[in-house]
């Protein structure tokens, strides 16, 4: 009877386990590869952007300065 549970746990995790491998972090369903090149573009634009962003702030570059009361263009 011990015996047969245990199979039945052991097919259950498996099952499980091929469920989420056939549709876990695959590419999304409907998606060209256009699609994909477009948005793979687009997240390292945006990684670009927030690199260069934290940088800045790194630096003091994100903010005027304010040892001077004159403007510098």
């Amino acid at each position: 009877m011990m015996k047969k549970a245990y199979v039945l746990a052991v097919l259950g995790v498996i099952l499980c386990a091929l469920i989420f491998l056939m549709h876990g972090c695959g590419p999304m369903l409907g998606e060209t590869k256009a699609e994909a090149h477009r948005r793979h573009l687009r997240n390292a634009r945006i990684n670009y952007q927030e690199m260069v962003g934290d940088i800045d702030k790194a630096l003091l570059l994100d903010k005027p300065s304010k040892l001077s009361d004159k403007r510098i263009p």
